[in-house]
């Protein structure tokens, strides 16, 4: 029965023509290739389809496997990888192969699945998949693990114009040979100090550095000296123990040269040898552990320092100082995070960052691990919201622009939201203006960064949500409350929300039904919205998505006006 529907939908064309019939699934999409009467059963599956023995007529290499799946932790991307020339280019779940395969004796095999294929757009950080050292004319040089950032498409070619992100080069390069940035994974077994082993003894350390390895090392607290560190180095068959001290927030062995923290320490070491019996070479690390360096790497977002040019202090925060800069030629805001159990924490919390892309959110272009943490975006301009509104005033910033603002605003948490990530810090200080005034959202993810743990009375209290006040009960319904209160904060022009009240006074008069005045000019419509953030009850808050459609209602209203 299935072969006569096969037969009617697919009626044969010829001996050298094979059909497919597919049927789609996550894992195991089924689909039937039939000729000369026989129908031959196949499953997609992560490790690929098979056609034993078939030949590639592209180059004529072994075809034993026709398809196989990569995980982007996203999207599937599925790659035509029998040929060894590598020439197909990747596709997005499902794929078109259009590969001609010898399946059978005197006999082609053209599968044909039609879907549409996945498509770069302009600016994608990609990274290269293998060598490409003697490339054609116009074609781009790079080594494996390479980052491109996409410049166009060539149009039905399966190829793609891209600048070399090292080098600034710039030329054509196969789709097959690039894979999109990755995001990290929020791993708690990551670690920036893989080599950091806490409080073991000496006696472990030495068994730990087995066998010995000129070079090999690891770092742990000091057990005789409280507060203090030992590196302790394999060198000539034998673990040399060097007393790091701390004190006055430096670190030092020899008291000549002094660090801010480990990783900078390390960094060192690994360079010049200097009052240690010889160069860092290879890091032992703690059983579990997973480098942050080589994961950051392997996914695309480590950058290179020797590109990074750091110039005036633009800012400075609870957690370190944020540096204008220079990356390969693009103007970029670093956050240099010198603690190493902060810039620890900062990791896990930047792992959000990898995951997500949207026009109203402030672009993470990737860290280095350099004098503890660098974290590297893209730079904005005109600073943030509180600043730009407070030195402008009502003369320079109209009501549509104070719209426009607020909607990008909401477009920007509806996309975090839809993503199930919480920001827990949303305030007028945390958007950034860029010089095309596009306001963006900044710091999401890192708000739960909290070296003094959490407490409670470190919260911005005239932000924060009354649930998560008493209960720390943190979700995208407490950042439509804060959203509630940057809404009164740009129509205000960046004043203090609450004026004149206590913050006791604050956390006291919500509960009684307190919500504050509408500032001064602000459309009533806007301030409905405010009282809608302002629902006690987390539920009756409107989402994101709804309050996205009502500014933009309440801006092609006054544009119409």
């Amino acid at each position: 029965m299935l072969l006569s529907l096969l037969q009617v939908l697919f009626p044969p064309l010829g001996r050298n023509n094979i059909h497919c019939l597919e049927q789609f699934a996550l894992y195991g999409i089924r689909f039937w290739v039939f000729a000369e009467g026989r129908t031959h059963p196949c499953r997609f599956t992560p490790m690929g389809v098979t056609f034993p023995g078939a030949t590639c007529n592209c180059c004529s290499c072994s075809a034993s496997a026709v398809i196989s799946l990569e995980v982007n932790y996203v999207t599937w991307s599925m790659f035509v990888s029998s040929c060894a020339a590598e020439r197909s280019p990747p596709f997005t779940f499902p794929v078109i192969c259009r590969r001609t395969f010898s399946a059978f004796p005197e006999m082609n095999l053209d599968c044909k699945i039609p879907v549409r294929k996945k498509h770069w757009p302009p600016g994608t950080q990609c990274v290269t998949k293998h060598d490409h050292t003697k490339p054609k004319p116009r074609e781009l040089a790079f080594r494996k693990g390479d980052m491109v950032t996409i410049i166009e498409a060539v149009e039905g070619k399966g190829w793609y114009r891209a600048r070399h992100n090292e080098t600034g080069q710039e030329g054509l390069l196969a789709a097959s040979a690039l894979r999109e940035r990755g995001a990290i994974r929020a791993d708690p077994k990551l670690s920036l100090m893989p080599w950091f082993h806490g409080k073991i003894s000496g006696v472990e350390a030495v068994q730990e550095l087995q066998p010995p390895e000129d070079g090999l090392f690891l770092v742990r607290e000091s057990v005789r000296h409280p507060g203090d560190y030992v590196l302790c180095v394999s060198f000539g068959k034998e673990v040399i123990h060097y007393r790091v001290v701390h004190e006055e927030n430096t670190l030092s062995i020899d008291s000549q040269q002094y660090f801010s923290n480990l990783i900078d320490m390390i960094e060192h070491y690994m360079k010049e040898q200097g009052a240690i019996c010889t160069k860092l070479v290879k890091p032992k690390p703690k059983s579990g552990m997973k480098s942050a360096e080589e994961e950051l790497a392997k996914a695309g977002w480590l950058l290179n320092l020797k590109h990074l040019t750091l110039g005036d202090r633009i800012g400075q925060g609870e957690f370190g100082d944020v540096l204008q800069g220079e990356y390969m030629g693009q103007r970029v805001a670093v956050k240099n995070i010198k603690c190493d159990v902060t810039a620890q924490a900062f990791l896990a919390e930047t792992a959000a960052m990898t995951k997500v892309r949207h026009k109203n959110l402030v672009c993470l272009l990737g860290v280095i691990l350099h004098n503890g943490l660098y974290i590297v975006m893209e730079f904005m301009s005109k600073g943030n919201l509180v600043n730009f509104l407070r030195t402008r005033g009502r003369a320079l910033v109209p009501t549509q622009q104070l719209l426009l603002f607020a909607l990008d605003v909401a477009q920007g948490m509806d996309y975090l939201e839809s993503k199930k990530l919480v920001h827990r810090d949303l305030a007028a200080r945390n958007i950034l203006i860029s010089e095309e005034n596009v306001a963006k959202v900044s710091d999401f993810g890192l708000a739960r960064v909290n070296p003094k743990g959490a407490d409670a009375s470190l919260l911005p209290v005239k932000w924060t949500a009354p649930e998560a006040l008493k209960h720390n009960k943190f979700s995208s319904k407490s950042d439509v409350w804060s959203y509630g209160i940057l809404l009164w904060e740009t129509f205000s022009f960046g004043r203090a929300p609450y004026p004149k009240l206590a913050l006791k006074e604050v956390t006291e008069l919500l509960e009684q039904g307190y919500r504050m005045d509408p500032p001064e000019g602000c459309p009533p419509a806007i301030y409905a919205l405010m009282k809608s953030c302002w629902e006690l009850e987390p539920g009756k808050r409107p989402s994101f998505k709804k309050l996205t459609e009502k500014l933009q209602k309440e801006l092609k209203h006054l544009r119409d006006i």
